[in-house]
This record gives structure tokens, C-alpha cells and sequence, in this order.
């Protein structure tokens, strides 16, 4: 689907406030973040620490914001930022981040404490959308004066607990509907010419253009090799139309684009993106790369520190 064929919006111009409120109503609750992520956050009470840090305001009953960390915070030891569902639709990027804490944590925690928001976007995961109910990207909203309630909430959330960001690992997906839903409808709510491109088939990284970590990024690469398979290069020598840096890393300017791995002063920072939609993957198996990439971040962090 091109933009001059978009089925909301006059081709050449940027949507109003009638084609923001069409698009709304095309949508649809597909699936319970009640049922898939609240209950699995409930059965984390006991070993952490849970806080509701937000709700928004579209419906605060449905979409509660919470925040989980690490019992017996300490500021002695660095800590380590994990976001997942920043975009709602992305699924390993909220079950990645929760299996995590289930199966992996309290493994790390003599080494560091650690602060999760597991799902940034509740409305976005509940009916599987990239933006906010307000046609806005939460991911590229993580700037002062934030137009995106699920990005404002999660600074605030962090920010008020006055703690340094040693690391900041930022779970994403990148799925076939990006090339056939996202990307269209971004170019026509912007009123510009869609111009396609292709959906790299594995896991890659996106790293920060100003402080890329290069051997950071190699750590958690060969970590996830192990899980699934990392995606090649197109015949550019790009993936998303960005130069790889390495195998399977590319790099941006996080923090001008209001990225949410920029947000914070972090030393180290990456956002993962897995392809949920190769058939040489199960959903599980995206799961456990998240999984995978939060684990050779920290044993890569370990070792510096030794």
C-alpha cells in the first residue's frame, strides 16, 4: 500500500484532526494487556519491587503504566535501564523483558540493580499499533515537553527515582506490518511519498550514532547468534537504510530523534530489534533473543568492570 493510495487523507497533505479521528476508528482491542501482561507483572511482586509509575489518560482504568525494580536497591551499584513495548505491537519486546525478570535477574543482582518497564504502550499493545491513540510515535517522542503520554511517563518515572543510568537496553521488534501498515500510514499522515523498503529477515541492533559501544554492541550480537539467526545486510550494505556498522548493528542519532534508548545519560545503550515474522522463528524464540541480548549486554558490562 502506497500513500496516494492510503484509505485516509488527501495524497500531498498532512493529516488534520478528522483524518487523525478516522484512523482512530479503524481501530480495534485484539488482545488483553490485562490478561497477557498484568498478571505475568502481578506474579513478580514477590521477588521485586512493583510500582504503578503512570496510566493513560485515553482510559486509566485499562492502561496502568507499571515499573518494576530491584529489591534492596542499592546506589552503590550501577543500574541498568530495560524498556520493552515502547511500540505496543512489538511483542518480544514486553514478554522478552518480563521472561527476563522471571528466568534471569536475581542472577545479576549482586552485580546491579535493575529498573523494567515492560510495557511502555498498553493501549498500543492491546490493539497492536506502532503509535498512540493520538497517531504519535512514543519512539520518537522521548524529548522534553513529550506530545506522548507513554513517553512522559516513563522519564518521569525514571528521573524521580535520582539515580545515574549505567546501561539502557531498549527491546523493539521489526515486523512484515512495518512495510505494509506503519510506514504507509506514516507517510500519508505526513502527507509524503511512501518509499518502500524491505524488512530485514533477523535480529540487528540500533546503536547511538554520538557513543556507539562498538565492542558493547558485539557482545550482545554474539549472545543472540545463539538464540536466532542476525540479519544481513541488504545489497546496499544497509539495513533499514542505515550503513551496518558491524554484523547485524546500525547506528543513530538517539538522543536528536527523541529515540528511548537516548533518554537517558546512560554509558551504554542499545535497542534490539527482532523479526518475529521468519519462518525460521517461533514467537518463543524471539522471546528468548530478548532474552539473549539483555544477558551478553550484562556479562559484557561484568567483565569491564572486573
Amino acid at each position: 500500500m502506497t500513500s496516494s493510495n492510503f484509505p485516509i487523507g488527501t495524497p500531498g497533505t498532512p493529516w488534520g484532526d478528522e483524518e487523525k479521528s478516522a484512523w482512530l476508528a479503524t481501530t480495534s482491542v485484539k488482545r488483553s494487556y490485562k490478561e497477557d501482561v498484568l498478571t505475568k507483572i502481578d506474579a513478580l511482586r514477590g521477588r521485586f519491587e512493583v510500582v504503578q509509575y503512570g496510566a493513560l489518560s485515553f482510559n486509566p482504568a485499562r492502561y496502568p503504566q507499571f515499573g518494576i525494580r530491584s529489591r534492596d536497591f542499592n546506589p552503590k551499584k550501577p543500574t541498568i535501564l530495560i524498556t520493552g513495548g515502547v511500540h505496543g505491537y512489538e511483542t518480544s519486546g514486553v514478554h522478552g523483558a518480563l521472561k527476563f525478570l522471571d528466568t534471569e535477574a536475581e542472577a545479576f543482582t549482586a552485580e546491579f540493580n535493575f529498573m523494567v518497564a515492560p510495557c511502555v504502550s498498553p493501549w498500543g499493545y492491546e490493539t497492536i499499533n506502532r503509535w498512540n491513540p493520538y497517531t504519535v510515535d512514543p519512539n520518537r517522542s522521548f524529548t522534553e515537553n513529550s506530545p506522548s503520554e507513554e513517553a512522559a511517563n516513563v522519564m518521569a518515572w525514571v528521573k524521580g527515582l535520582g539515580v545515574d543510568i549505567f546501561a539502557h537496553i531498549d527491546l523493539h521488534e521489526t515486523t512484515d506490518t512495518d512495510e505494509s501498515e506503519f510506514r504507509p500510514a506514516l507517510a500519508a499522515r505526513d502527507g509524503k511519498d511512501y518509499e518502500e523498503d524491505i524488512v530485514p529477515d533477523g535480529f540487528y541492533l540500533v546503536g547511538d550514532t554520538d557513543m556507539p559501544n562498538t565492542e558493547f554492541q558485539t557482545a550482545i550480537i554474539n549472545e543472540v547468534r545463539k538464540v536466532t539467526h542476525i540479519a544481513p545486510a541488504d545489497e546496499s550494505g544497509n539495513i533499514i537504510g542505515s550503513p551496518v556498522e558491524q554484523e547485524g548493528v546500525i547506528n543513530y542519532a538517539t538522543k536528536s530523534l527523541g529515540l528511548c534508548s537516548g533518554f537517558t545519560d546512560c554509558q551504554y545503550g542499545t535497542t534490539t530489534e527482532v523479526y518475529p515474522d521468519s519462518p525460521k522463528v517461533t514467537d518463543e524464540e524471539c522471546n528468548d533473543a530478548q532474552v539473549a541480548a539483555i544477558r551478553g549486554a550484562l556479562n559484557y558490562l561484568i567483565a569491564q568492570r572486573s
